[in-house]
């Protein structure tokens, strides 16, 4: 039965029209280009196309935007205002994927809000895929149409200095979905607002890099203001010296509303470059394991007495012995005493397992996480694996990097149409980001 509906659906994908954007192309501006569209469509944007000025609100279904050529399709709103007030890319359909884009220059006076985003959000499910986001008042701001509905998934992107500095605007603000999900992406820098703010009921976390950086502002790395079901796995954390808040994590504490209050917070790495603070300021009724974590620097564990702890390292028990924290390369060097010293991880709600299976890379990747040795190592990366943390911070261009190790692209599996396959794997290899290719087969051979 599977293999027949996959092979259903193949005729109505080559049904869609694919849209060229660009100089010499049918349509000048990305904007054209999607109020022509009909539901279903591609649209590729010629990245070494001029698109400044360019912003636009949309209803219709399931477009696809994707920036094509070397780097991404750049827009920078710099002294025009966004669409309705809202963003450069307002989008109001119930679905939309939007890739390889770097937006910029988004604001809006403080009388309107302050909060003109590179993305508003108000449909139901977005997704988006190698996407560069800085000097917006937001990043991406959002929410769903209902409390609980809607998903909106991150990946292989980086957010850099959003904000407007009045600690209301965030690189991510997200709103009351139904779940939430950021994976190997790179927040950094935030104007006063948070790395990371999700209303979520689910919050799928798991291996990024998100670090203040000297000189910054960002308050909490990661806010989850009424907590949820979070899975905080296999990142990268770190709290600057010039932060405005001591806290890093944060969950509940604008109210335990979400309707179920368990955080899984588990083989992280997590920095505190202040002299004192709290890296997991979780509020009454929060249901926490924390398990095989690196907590370096000044500062509680937790503010959650009743939080379970498990094989997690401290700096009361030695030197954790990170690569290069003044360069935020936090992997661990060979020797170190939390290699080994850790755990099996357990499950989450449903038996979701809570063991890490990849690690970040810099820039905006990820590879397989793969247990060298007698048991997992504590922290966010692995001895033995691939490159870990990586080093300092990195521009929107794509570098295309190569990875030290990983799985490369993945097989087809005998259920998945090979061509679709090959096509998604392709376009990840050629922009370098073998961990995306995976992830990106994996998702297509569960069409």
């Amino acid at each position: 039965m599977r293999r027949t509906a996959l092979l259903l659906l193949i005729p109505a994908a080559a049904a869609a029209n694919t849209l060229e954007v660009g100089p010499g192309q049918p349509y000048a501006k990305p904007c054209d280009a999607i109020g022509s569209a009909s539901p279903g469509d591609r649209i590729e944007v010629d990245a070494a196309g001029n698109y400044d000025g360019d912003t636009c609100e949309w209803t219709t279904d399931n477009l696809t935007i994707v920036g094509v050529g070397s780097g991404r399709a750049k827009i920078d709103l710099t002294g025009v205002t966004p669409v309705q007030e809202k963003g450069i890319f307002t989008v109001d359909a119930p679905n939309a994927t939007i890739q390889s884009f770097e937006f910029s220059g988004a604001a809006i006076g403080s009388a309107d809000g302050n909060n003109g985003a590179g993305i508003r959000h108000g449909g139901t499910n977005l997704t988006v895929i190698d996407c560069y986001f800085h000097d917006n008042q937001d990043g991406i701001l959002g929410s769903p149409p209902t409390a609980g509905s809607g998903s909106v998934t991150i990946e292989s992107s980086e957010f850099a200095n959003n904000g407007a500095g009045d600690g209301f605007s965030h690189n991510m603000y997200l709103g009351d979905y139904g779940s939430v999900t950021v994976e190997a992406s790179y927040s950094h820098g935030a104007k006063v607002g948070h790395l990371l703010k999700s209303r979520g009921y689910v919050n799928n976390i798991l291996y990024n890099r998100l670090t203040d950086e000297a000189g910054t502002t960002a308050s909490y790395e990661i806010d989850l203001p009424n907590g949820g079901t979070s899975y905080i796995i296999g990142n990268f954390i770190e709290q600057s010296a010039d932060t405005g808040n001591p806290a890093i994590v944060s969950s509940g504490e604008e109210g335990t509303t979400n309707p179920d209050q368990h955080l899984f917070f588990v083989n992280n790495t997590v920095v505190n470059d202040l002299a004192s603070g709290t890296f997991l300021a979780l509020s009454t009724g929060t249901m926490a394991l924390v398990q095989n974590n690196i907590f370096h620097g000044a500062g509680t564990v937790s503010s959650l007495a009743t939080a379970t702890l498990m094989t997690n390292w401290t700096d009361a028990q030695g030197d954790p012995m990170l690569a290069d924290p003044s360069s935020y390369d936090y992997h661990l060097l060979v020797g170190s005493p939390c290699i080994d010293a850790g755990s099996v991880p357990g499950l989450g709600l449903g038996g979701q397992s809570l063991e890490p299976t990849e690690e970040y890379v810099q820039p905006e990747m990820v590879e397989t996480r793969t247990i060298f040795g007698g048991a997992i190592d504590i922290g966010a990366d692995e001895v033995g694996g691939t490159s870990g943390g990586g080093g300092g911070p990195v521009s929107g261009d794509d570098p295309t990097p190569t990875p030290s190790g990983g799985s490369g692209c993945c097989q087809a599996p005998g259920d998945a149409p090979p061509a679709l396959l090959v096509m998604v794997c392709a376009f990840w290899i050629g922009r370098g980001r073998r961990g995306a290719s995976r992830r990106a087969c994996d998702r297509s051979s569960r069409l």
